[in-house]
């Protein structure tokens, strides 16, 4: 009779227990599933001539900095908006210019007046010699005299234009007529030399870079045409080569290829991806299955190199890969995916092995 409490205790944690695993169970199974966007892995090899990735470009684009250290005192544009050339983009703090320009000034007063003083001086003594009034030692202390003060008024006005130089760094104004694309540093923190501070590029003009392997490279010449197929607006656009890399030394056996695109009214826009066929045919080397992937697709963690991939029951399976080279934005696939098979591009959510997902 006194062992029933105990049996009584057992069963309530033993039932306490199966609750709580089943509300884990219910809660895990309430994770709402993560939108992710998939696609197909499809060979390159099906296309007979060469096809390689690139990217689009504005022609003329710059990144505008300064060679002086001071406040961003106001930036008089907004990224998107169109300016024009010689427009104030930007203005710096330039309070220490205008104090120097100020004694530059002063400098120049000063040099001016000691100039005509000794210009007096010895045209004065110039005609003392003429009526030999003056010796010949009295004329060249005169003369160089003169010459002194010539040389310091012309040091003063060339620091005036050093100093009038620097007030175009203090005012960031556009180099030519485009849309500013990028801000990098916001009113009241530091410029600093050399920092880029603003982007712009000038529209209508585009290009794309394109890397072509080793293998290739001598069958691309100048002038050639090729087709560029858009894939965001599904367009297909006709380019010219204009300049082809004659080496590879920092881009790991990949030479940059540059295509100017032919004017359009497609709306194409600079940092689209696209796909580059060359009229030329691939060689043996070039005709395996070859299985491409974006990098930003890859999960990276130390040395190894991963993928999500689709599993049964709409879940998400990292696998992992061997990778080869990479070609622009996207990299090769030597083993750990094949033909056909899906892989996760992108997700709406933080991905890990497992977890549930729905394709959108």
């Amino acid at each position: 009779m006194k062992k029933y409490p105990s049996l009584t205790i057992l069963a309530f944690v033993i039932a306490t227990t199966l609750s709580c695993g089943n509300d884990s169970r219910n809660e895990t199974n309430n994770i709402p599933p993560i939108p992710v966007t998939i696609q197909t892995v499809d060979a390159t090899s099906n296309n007979p001539f060469l096809t390689v990735s690139g990217k689009i470009q504005s022609v003329n684009s710059a990144d505008l900095s300064t060679r002086m250290m001071g406040f961003v005192h106001k930036i008089h544009v907004k990224v998107g908006e169109k300016v024009k050339k010689g427009q104030l983009l930007i203005s710096i703090n330039n309070t220490d210019l205008q104090a120097k320009l100020a004694q530059v000034n002063a400098g120049i007063l000063e040099a001016t007046a000691a100039y005509n003083n000794a210009k007096k001086d010895y045209e004065r003594f110039q005609n003392l010699f003429a009526e030999n009034s003056a010796s010949q030692k009295e004329l060249d202390d005169m003369t160089a005299r003169f010459e002194m003060a010539k040389a310091r008024l012309e040091a003063a006005n060339q620091m005036k234009n050093e100093v009038s130089a620097q007030f175009a760094y203090a005012n960031i104004t556009a180099p030519f007529s485009g849309i500013v694309t990028g801000k990098t540093i916001d009113e009241g923190s530091m410029a600093n030399p050399g920092m880029p501070l603003i982007s712009m590029e000038a529209p209508g003009a585009f290009e794309v870079q394109a890397f072509v392997p080793e293998s290739e490279i001598n069958k691309i010449k100048n002038g050639g045409t090729v087709s560029v197929f858009a894939k965001s607006i599904e367009k297909t656009l006709q380019g010219t080569i204009s300049e082809v890399s004659i080496s590879a030394k920092n881009t790991a056996g990949q030479y940059l290829v540059k295509i100017a695109l032919a004017p359009t009214d497609i709306p194409i826009l600079a940092g689209m991806f696209v796909t580059v066929q060359f009229p030329v045919e691939k060689t043996s080397l070039t005709t395996s299955n070859q299985i491409l992937v974006p990098e930003n697709a890859l999960v990276r963690e130390g040395q190894l190199t991963g993928l999500y991939t689709l599993g049964d029951g709409d879940i998400a399976i990292l696998r992992w890969l061997r990778v080869g080279k990479n070609f622009g934005e996207q990299v090769e696939i030597l083993s750990g995916l094949k033909t056909g098979e899906s892989y996760i591009v992108s997700a709406d959510g933080k991905l890990y092995n497992g977890a549930k997902i729905s394709v959108q």
